[in-house]
């Protein structure tokens, strides 16, 4: 009845991935990398293998699903751990939809420290527990996949291409819900630049708005993002760059405006970037490692996420 299709670029929680699933179900490793993967090497006999040749999430798992046979193809990431029990849980979800209905998702639940406030990686991981239609844990009908075309290779990204390919679903007239099967993602160490790297998906959001117009956010749930006060922050800190190397240059005789509106301009950006700091610290553990990795994270990602959106914009005209 299913086939499971996890996309992987040979991360070693891949093995853990697959001894969750267990031997119940028929499982297709779709593999994202150009050369070999010793974490394939060591994958349970009977799990099928197939390659995308580096082309991305979205055409790993359009590989993985084209390949399987059953009526429903569940997609799970190589990072993600199912209950006990899952196998039958996601039979049991699947087993008595209408026909109307095109896919169901799994419970995602991340599991976070007891004896500290999360941090700011954490937090973010933990937002896909309210996230909708996440790949994660998503079963989709075959048949729907193959008439809506799968997903969208445009998007190079694990970004938006599982929401683009929800809305296209859902406005070929089927219905998305929730099943009762439980998934746990565990947050990874992404590393210190990990939020700044974060932001080339804005150039994804870009390409979302052009599919899909401007209501898209409120279409899966999402809020109304942040891009517009970041361009707000950088422009200030243009801003006051450009008009303090002009003070420099040269000082008119009387009123120096052009050193007090690079002040001015200077305290918008600091105002605009102190609040931003602080909204990430604050629910956070607030240790100084973590308070200096949002500081100076804060700085940079207002700056980096509107580039990565005009490149977007400028690729999407293209």
């Amino acid at each position: 009845m299913i086939t499971v299709v996890i996309p992987t670029i040979g991360r070693p929680s891949l093995r853990d991935t697959l001894a969750a699933v267990g031997s119940g179900v028929p499982v297709i490793v779709a593999d994202d990398r150009k050369g070999p993967c010793r974490v394939l090497e060591g994958v349970p006999e009977g799990v099928r293998i197939v390659r995308s040749g580096g082309r991305g999430p979205a055409a790993t798992r359009n590989a993985g699903w084209r390949a399987a046979g059953t009526p429903w193809v569940v997609f799970l990431d190589d990072d993600v751990i199912p209950e006990p029990g899952w196998a039958e849980a996601v039979w049991k979800d699947l087993v008595d939809l209408p026909v109307d209905v095109a896919g169901s998702q799994g419970r995602i639940v991340v599991p976070l420290p007891a004896d500290r406030r999360p941090t700011d990686a954490e937090r973010n991981t933990a937002g896909l527990a309210d996230a909708l239609w996440v790949t994660a844990d998503m079963a989709y009908r075959r048949a729907v996949l193959d008439a809506v075309g799968g997903f969208d290779e445009r998007f190079p990204r694990a970004y938006r291409e599982d929401a683009d390919l929800a809305l296209r679903v859902t406005r070929a007239g089927y219905r998305l819900v929730r099943g009762d099967r439980v998934t746990a993602h565990p947050v990874r160490a992404d590393g210190f630049w990990a939020s700044v790297r974060f932001q080339r998906g804005n150039a994804d959001d870009a390409l979302m708005r052009r599919l899909h117009g401007p209501g898209w956010r409120a279409a899966i749930g999402d809020g109304p993002g942040r891009l517009r006060l970041h361009a707000a922050t950088t422009a200030a800190g243009l801003a006051a760059l450009t008009l303090a190397a002009l003070g420099g240059r040269a000082r008119p005789p009387g009123r120096p405006v052009v050193p007090a509106a690079a002040a001015l301009a200077g305290g918008l950006w600091a105002g605009l970037t102190g609040e931003f700091t602080w909204r990430r610290v604050a629910p956070g553990p607030r240790t100084p490692g973590e308070v200096w990795r949002m500081l100076v994270t804060s700085v940079l990602i207002p700056p980096v996420a509107c580039a990565h959106r005009l490149r977007g914009e400028w690729g999407v005209r293209r």
